[in-house]
């Protein structure tokens, strides 16, 4: 196996692999006596050395860590350190890698090397030799001291690595993308004082408001599915699902309702699956994992770090964000959007988003060296200076890094853009005598697709990446799929803050989703793509009236009155449907059309919705799911519009 195969390993895993198995020293059982044991690597011929060790936790459990030291280390250095569930290499990666130089495994650990780290690499418990069991949850009680939790084992490694690394400065440094984000961001909670920087990347905050698992109560069932067998699966390594369908769509539809998939193929042995299944509503379980509701203020600088075209983590960045920012008297808590997906900024040059060119931008490196590698040395070494601005953000269109003094800027007006029974949008209202709906009939039966069939699985296929910003004319015609689109634009318009939709729309049926996407459409002559100077690229690999998806959002009817207590929706009854479409910073090109798209079934990224009331969509019997006729109101009483955050 090789140490980061990209086309093949999800990319937390090459997070951690790429960077210490390059130096990383072999594995050994860890010693009887309770305190830590560790061997030297005997194959490294870097400019690094690598050691394992076992860190005691409080609770007796000992947690599998590979420190990173560079040769010849002349005086004392920070400590970085990234916790995760992914693994470090085991002795045949070492054996393979280890006369390679670390610092060409990625971008970030060049710009880190500038100025010298101790990195630490560390398995959370009940993950390959770490002990305990897996706790997979963002749980923490501040008021029991001996719970087994992600706070209180961060605060025991660092305790540990203060007091028994080598050569190291007092400072401690945390940083990681997605669970390892979320394993930096919540030591907010409760941080150790040695911990003086932090840096969450696209961390989950919140599984079933906006992250991972579910988007405002609906189940993301095939990235769910996935990643729960991609986890749990097996202690020791991480799995991939085997589908025995080339078109996962096809798997999903057979599988009919989402409890069978555990009847069917996983017979109780994903627990946090089977929990996804057993709590379909905002209940106490999924209160508390939102993790981030429990934030103070900003009790160590932060620098929070989001994709706009995140495909797992989108929101968690911005509600970590926002809530230290309630209290920040010392200005610690930044935020770094751009143009990626998931974690793109630690594994791609940032060139591109999609098949669009960034204007010579190489966004990745550019956030590392100018932006990550500074926030550390200013608040580990006493190096240079503080960041002067709250939110330091690429704007997409424009091209440009732009920097705020406060998010969002003050100078951003609210502005609605209509959408009109005639299938146009503008910013003018509808008047009295327009036509009052658009409708279309939605069949559970035949759902539509979230990308291109065939689908491919989540993992390890490369297509889960970076579906966000997929042509959608894919869709586009289907009598299921209404489209809005507006005259070509006479200047740019430029959006930059939260973006809200508000719909109005009945449905025939008792429970429904609507699913809202806000679209740039390319003109159609001259566009250029990355495949601009490929002599083999094909005619669809055009950017020529390329709609490209800059929000997309689903929201569940049930829960349109309450997230904790769900309530069947009344037939025919026209009701406003806010969805929140998120923060964006992104400009319409003048000549560039505004388009909205609206469809109930998003196949298989979100599950079913039946139509029918029943008390658990999981649990829902074949007889349940029916088609139901949807109507979207253009009327000056009933005004479907989408606010957007206009910047002059």
């Amino acid at each position: 196996m090789r140490a980061c195969d990209m086309a093949n390993r999800p990319f937390r895993v090459c997070l951690v692999v790429a960077l210490v198995s390059l130096a990383a020293g072999a594995s050994q059982p860890r010693q009887a006596e309770a305190q830590a044991s560790h061997t030297e690597d005997a194959h490294a011929t870097s400019a690094y050395t690598a050691r394992e060790v076992m860190i005691p936790m409080r609770d007796g459990a000992h947690l599998q860590t590979v420190i990173v030291t560079p040769k010849g280390q002349t005086g004392p250095l920070p400590i970085l350190l990234t916790r995760t569930p992914y693994g470090i290499p085991d002795q045949t990666v070492i054996d393979t890698e280890a006369s390679k130089d670390i610092s060409s495994a990625l971008p970030s650990w060049k710009a880190f090397q500038k100025d010298g780290y101790i990195m630490v690499y560390q398995n959370l418990r009940g993950r390959f030799k770490s002990e305990g069991q897996f706790l997979k949850t963002a749980r923490f009680d501040a008021n029991d001291p001996m719970q087994a939790n992600e706070v209180n084992d961060a605060w025991d490694t660092i305790d540990w690595l203060v007091k028994n690394v080598p050569n190291n400065n007092g400072r401690v440094g945390m940083y990681g993308v997605s669970y390892a984000g979320m394993t930096s961001g919540i030591t907010l909670l409760h941080p150790h004082p040695a911990l003086k920087a932090i840096s969450e990347q696209a961390a989950p905050a919140d599984q079933w408001m906006n992250d991972d698992n579910h988007h405002y109560g609906a189940l993301r069932e095939s990235y769910t599915f996935e990643y729960c067998v991609l986890e749990q699966a097996d202690k020791n390594k991480n799995t991939n699902y085997n589908f025995d369908t080339h078109d996962v769509y096809d798997w999903y539809l057979r599988v009919g309702s989402v409890r069978n998939t555990d009847k069917l193929y996983t017979h109780g042995k994903l627990s946090y699956w089977n929990a996804n299944l057993d709590h379909p509503d905002y209940d106490a379980f999924w209160q508390e994992e939102a993790w981030y509701k429990k934030i103070t203020g900003s009790t160590v600088p932060n620098l929070n770090v989001a994709g706009f075209w995140d495909q797992e983590d989108p929101m968690g960045p911005w509600d970590i964000f926002y809530k230290s920012q309630a209290h920040d008297p010392n200005d610690t808590n930044f935020i770094v959007a751009g143009p990626w997906f998931h974690g793109g900024w630690q594994r791609t040059d940032g060139a591109s988003i999609g098949p669009m060119l960034l204007g010579g931008h190489k966004t990745s490196k550019e956030f590392q060296d100018e932006t990550e590698a500074p926030f550390f040395a200013y608040y580990l070494h006493d190096k240079g200076e503080k960041p002067h601005w709250k939110a330091r953000i690429f704007e997409t269109g424009s091209n440009t890094w732009q920097t705020y003094p406060t998010w969002p800027d003050k100078h951003v007006t609210p502005q609605s853009i209509y959408l009109h029974s005639d299938g146009t949008l503008s910013f003018t209202a509808p008047k009295k005598n327009d036509a009052p709906y658009r409708q279309y009939i939605s069949d559970p039966a035949n759902p539509v697709p979230y990308r291109p069939r065939p689908i491919s699985p989540t993992f390890p296929v490369r297509e889960w990446r970076t579906w966000e910003t997929m042509d959608q004319r894919f869709v586009d015609h289907r009598p299921d799929v209404l489209t809005f689109t507006s005259t070509p634009l006479d200047q740019d318009l430029r959006i930059a803050g939260p973006v809200q939709a508000h719909l109005f729309a009945s449905t025939s049926g008792q429970d429904s989703d609507f699913i809202i996407k806000l679209i740039d459409v390319f003109p159609e002559k001259g566009q250029k793509s990355i495949y601009s100077n490929d002599e083999g690229a094909s005619w669809a690999q055009s950017l020529d009236g390329y709609q490209f998806p800059i929000a997309m959002e689903v929201r569940r009817g049930r829960y349109l009155r309450s997230f904790s207590y769900p309530t069947p929706l009344v037939p025919g009854k026209v009701t406003e449907w806010p969805i929140s479409l998120r923060d964006h910073d992104h400009v319409f090109l003048k000549g560039h059309r505004v388009m909205v798209q609206i469809q109930s079934t998003w196949f298989p990224l979100i599950d079913r919705n039946p139509q029918t009331w029943v008390t658990s969509i999981p649990d829902a019997k074949t007889a349940d799911f029916r088609a139901a006729q949807q109507r979207i109101y253009t009327t000056s009483q009933a005004p479907s519009h989408i606010t957007l955050p206009v910047l002059q």
